[in-house]
């Protein structure tokens, strides 16, 4: 353990740490830790761009709960006060198949619409109408099964009277409101078309070949279909629209990260998670990430004015949101310091987990090695398994130290 920082051996690294985990020759101080922190989230937020390896190999999906809680930052007062009943009163929405799914599907009926409208030949538009139909019926369906999903609203007058005394109903807008609100959910983005150009040109020629010669036959739909399939099959980057669907994923995946954590939900925590709401927190983030949006789009909207005035106005309107942004990206990174720590603690956890099972050995090791006349070995070994349960509690009080820290830094800047 560090003298100078107080943090023990590091772990292996885990989805939803950040490079903290990977073990440095000179351990850093707290103010260096933090440091390195908010700098690697300000800059994966900045350049919207978290590569793979970075994230141990792989974007995951956000869980339905974070999905959900992200959600929240775009519905009014109203619908936010009464999802946070339903949450109390532990009564979820529906799933439909995964909401980072739903926004692949949004984002790809967005796009394949745009692609048809600037279709230069007729085929080519027919090909992706077609897929754009295809994609508005499947958000078509996921909508009704959300919306009129009889086993999580009410399906009476009696229920919804009940619900609504209760302060737990949804209305039909309502529930329309928060699928659209689930539509958003930060995800990385699949490639836009102009990017595929260099690898599937040849694959589009000869897509639009087989439905101009097919065209009359029976295989003419699926020469029509095969041309806006071909982007399907390829692996979404790192790349996310922008900086705040960045920022949000980020926030989420920590969520789930903590929340799923062993060691958050152990006894050695216990007062730590008193002092943080974690859906709370998260809840924050994307309603004040999301006001930040709009005001900022609104803004770049009016940024072509010619009255030299109204341009200095625009302009110190920005500036002035230059710390909204910055105290986000804290909260975010203060997120990302207790979640590197959580993976330590887990490390170590496992750590106490098979001193406690060498030490229920110690007697039968005692009586064996007494037995064989190496009494001075047997005391040997014993007071090795002591010196590392003495290591371990001295790290677990240096991480109840530090996420007392980051959680007194979180909760100071709502």
């Amino acid at each position: 353990m560090s003298d100078r920082a107080g943090v023990p051996d590091v772990p292996p690294r885990r989805v939803g740490s950040v490079d903290s985990t990977v073990a440095r020759p000179d351990p850093e101080t707290v103010e260096e830790r933090r440091s390195r922190i908010s700098a690697q989230v300000r800059t994966w937020s900045e350049d919207a761009y978290i590569s793979e390896d970075q994230i141990d190999g792989a974007h995951p999906d956000l869980s339905d709960e974070a999905a959900l809680l992200i959600a929240v930052g775009y519905l009014d007062d109203d619908i936010r006060e009464i999802l946070a009943a339903r949450r109390r009163a532990k009564r979820g929405l529906p799933r439909v198949g995964g909401y980072s799914e739903l926004r692949a599907l949004s984002d790809e009926h967005a796009r394949t619409l745009a692609r048809a409208n600037a279709a230069k030949t007729p085929v080519s538009r027919g090909m992706l109408k077609l897929r754009a139909a295809d994609l508005h019926r499947q958000l078509h369906s996921k909508r009704e099964a959300f919306v009129n999903s009889d086993e999580h609203f009410a399906k009476t007058a009696r229920a919804a009277r009940r619900d609504k005394r209760d302060g737990v109903h949804l209305d039909t807008e309502q529930r329309e409101a928060i699928f659209d609100a689930l539509r958003r959910t930060p995800a990385p983005m699949a490639p836009a078309p102009e990017h595929l150009d260099h690898f599937l040109g040849p694959l589009g020629i000869t897509a639009e070949q087989v439905a101009k010669f097919s065209e009359g036959t029976r295989r003419f739909m699926l020469g029509r279909a095969a041309g806006p399939r071909v982007p399907d099959f390829m692996a979404a980057p790192g790349q996310f629209a922008d900086r705040y669907d960045t920022l949000l994923y980020l926030a989420g995946t920590l969520y789930d990260r903590i929340s799923n954590s062993s060691a958050w939900h152990s006894e050695h925590f216990a007062m730590q998670r008193g002092q943080l709401d974690l859906a709370d927190e998260l809840i924050q983030i994307a309603v004040d990430t999301a006001s930040l949006r709009v005001i900022v789009t609104e803004l770049n909207g009016l940024d072509g004015a010619s009255n030299e005035v109204a341009r200095q106005h625009i302009h110190e309107r920005f500036e002035a949101l230059v710390p909204v942004w910055e105290q986000l990206v804290e909260r975010v990174a203060a997120l990302a310091r207790i979640g590197d720590l959580l993976t330590q603690a887990e490390y170590k956890l496992r750590t106490i987990n098979t001193v406690r099972r060498a030490k229920s050995l110690d007697n039968k090791i005692d009586d064996l090695i007494s037995r064989s006349g190496l009494r001075e070995l047997s005391a040997q070994n014993t007071h090795q398994v002591g010196d590392q349960f003495g290591d371990v509690d001295v790290a677990l009080d240096a991480y109840q130290d530090f996420l007392g820290g980051d959680i007194a830094a979180l909760t100071s800047r709502r």
